[in-house]
């Protein structure tokens, strides 16, 4: 009998895009539906939902759940709710994984990308609360940590180019009827958004804070910190974009040392979890839409910056539901499994 035959997983916040893609991932990794558990809101509770292709969970409510008995509880229902309940499902001895930001930073908490900082793993007794990084975070530090190996890395500076999946199924509904409201004549006022996001850029997400950088900006730099090394000079300007799912990272990184591109796609090459698409004499690159439903980051446009001593500029794509959430928290699972 396999291991996953007998781990009992709640997932917190199963109706949302996370928690939907989830429940999509332990189907595919043959994780039992009888062993599965989807929790949402009081006003989601009772609604079937699907599990792989031939089951169906029905979706329990938060309030006052007893997380007793389960090995793992996946949290994606938002920041303020995860703050509340996952100090109670841990308490009840259930290891929680917490896809929101409100972890991130806790000093006694893991913040971990398998691939790169799993060691850190070991202190999450402490808590019994492991925290998932931030989705350009992970994408960026997946492509970064091979180089770091070999090129210290000094100073990074990033770009995102961040689809409106990551504001929910909302913010994607948002695109789709604005962009069906400019092809007939309808005003469609923006609600998830601070701007019109159909056919337009938004330089802004998550709150601006008092030095005009906004909170997702700092995430990736105090993530980056955290999680692969605190000397890293990193800046950044987060832009969201009319692509439904699929973040782009235009990330400008100066190393110590010197690192040729040849060398650097050698190492992103034997690293697991990328895929480098490099070739821009046949026009192979990635876009975000090569990246939907794909497990690995895709890396590519890999070339010398000759503005710095050394420097290297790489184009980064990743899934942000899959690996820049819901994939990597179960990666943390199975380490942990």
């Amino acid at each position: 009998m396999s291991k996953k035959s007998s781990i009992k997983i709640a997932v917190v916040g199963a109706t949302g895009n996370v928690g939907r893609t989830f429940l999509q991932i332990l189907a595919e990794r043959g994780y039992p539906a009888k062993n599965i558990t989807a929790i949402a809101s009081n006003r989601s509770a009772n609604r079937p939902i699907s599990y792989g292709d031939n089951d169906i969970l029905t979706v329990q409510a938060l309030e006052n759940f007893d997380f007793s008995g389960y090995d793992f509880a996946l949290f994606s229902p938002g920041a303020a709710i995860s703050a509340d309940y996952a100090p109670k499902a841990a308490a009840q001895g259930c290891v929680v994984i917490d896809n929101t930001s409100h972890f991130r930073m806790h000093s006694d908490i893991p913040l971990v990308i398998p691939e790169i900082n799993a060691h850190t793993l070991e202190t999450y007794q402490q808590r019994n609360i492991i925290a998932n990084p931030n989705c350009s975070t992970i994408q960026l530090l997946m492509a970064l940590k091979p180089l770091h190996d070999i090129a210290k890395i000094k100073r990074v500076v990033v770009s995102t180019y961040q689809s409106v999946s990551g504001g929910g199924q909302e913010a994607m509904d948002e695109l789709t009827q604005q962009t069906k409201g400019l092809f007939t004549g309808m005003n469609v006022p923006p609600e998830r958004f601070t701007k019109p996001i159909a056919f337009n850029v938004i330089p802004h997400i998550d709150p601006f804070q008092e030095d005009n950088y906004t909170k997702e900006e700092w995430k990736m730099r105090v993530e980056t910190q955290k999680i692969l090394d605190p000397s890293i000079k990193l800046t950044a300007t987060c832009v969201r974009v009319p692509v439904y799912i699929g973040h782009s990272v235009a990330a400008n990184v100066e190393f110590e040392s010197e690192l040729l591109p040849e060398s650097a796609r050698q190492a992103l090459r034997k690293a697991k979890g990328i895929t480098v698409m490099d070739n821009p004499e046949d026009l192979i690159y990635a876009t975000p839409l090569d990246s939907v439903g794909e497990n690995d980051v895709f890396v590519s446009r890999i070339r010398q910056d000759t503005t710095v001593n050394h420097g290297l500029d790489l184009w980064i794509v990743s899934d942000n539901v899959r690996k820049g959430a819901a994939l990597n928290a179960i990666q943390i699972m199975e380490h942990l499994i």
